[in-house]
């Protein structure tokens, strides 16, 4: 076991379309969970990462610190760092200190919980030198949430199925602004709201070549999340109009099940000025600019 701590960076997950085609029948393996197919992108920028820290200790622990932090008051002993770290733990018995530092907002669709989940079972097998490969790692992933595997595998892909079944996606380069009007939105209510029947699979017929080709991709595909988010919680709304307005914003969208909305940018300095922009504009929003992949 090593002696000495390690981290890990835990990025934003960011949905660039997000369809709901089906669910799962009510009796039978995950019954009633909804099938997705998701394009998924990860912050690049520290701005929009939570951090995992783990050191040798005589007992599993975990201290929260970071701007975040007291949106997780109450829920410390269920938290996912913690039920990720039991599951490897439950491999060779070992323990450590976790210290994760909460930057990202919490229930704000951007995988917040997912990412530390994923963060500790890396840096974890890291400390403890557990051999398990990273199907495994996945499988066990997996069981956490239906975010975690995608997490676990930390660069832009096509999710499908519930989140199970995951792709690599090559994209060009871009930039993200990410705005949160500080609402927390639970994502069961956001699809007990979704209305209608659902949607049909909408993958790329071909590779974008540019930031603005990805915005063309984009905007002919969906957030079926997005209206119900938007009915529960009408916050959304500025924040939306907010980044559409932003010179150099290719396309304005909610990410997952919100509140969390982004802009997609060419340009690193246009993502940055619409950051400070929306920063002094709105200073009780969370506001981040980075690249994605």
């Amino acid at each position: 076991m090593n002696s000495a701590g390690l981290s890990r960076l835990a990025p934003a997950k960011i949905n660039l379309f997000l369809h709901v085609t089906g669910r799962r029948p009510a009796q039978g393996p995950q019954a009633g969970y909804h099938e997705l197919e998701s394009l998924v992108v990860f912050a690049q920028d520290i701005a929009a990462c939570d951090r995992i820290a783990v050191t040798p200790a005589e007992t599993l622990s975990l201290t929260l610190d970071g701007p975040q932090a007291g949106a997780l008051a109450g829920s410390h002993d269920d938290n996912l760092v913690l039920r990720a770290a039991r599951q490897l733990q439950a491999m060779n018995g070992r323990t450590a200190a976790i210290a994760l530092t909460k930057t990202l907002p919490v229930a704000s669709g951007i995988g917040g919980g997912s990412a530390d989940a994923a963060a500790t079972l890396h840096v974890l097998r890291a400390l403890w030198q557990i051999e398990v490969d990273d199907d495994t790692l996945a499988r066990m992933a997996a069981q956490l949430g239906a975010d975690v595997p995608v997490c676990l595998f930390g660069r832009a892909a096509v999710m499908t199925g519930i989140g199970e079944q995951i792709v690599a996606q090559p994209l060009p380069p871009f930039w993200l602004v990410l705005a949160n009007p500080g609402i927390a939105l639970a994502t069961r209510e956001v699809f007990s709201a979704l209305a209608g029947q659902y949607g049909p699979p909408m993958p790329f017929e071909r590779r974008p070549d540019s930031a603005a080709d990805l915005a063309i991709l984009l905007r002919a595909r969906r957030n079926d999340l997005e209206a119900p988010a938007r009915f529960l919680s009408p916050e959304i709304d500025p924040v939306l109009a907010a980044l559409k307005a932003q010179n150099g914003c290719l396309l304005a969208r909610l990410s997952g099940s919100g509140a969390t909305c982004f802009g997609l940018f060419a340009e690193k300095r246009d993502a940055e000025f619409a950051a400070r922009n929306l920063s002094r504009a709105y200073p009780k929003w969370w506001t981040a600019a980075t690249a994605a992949g």
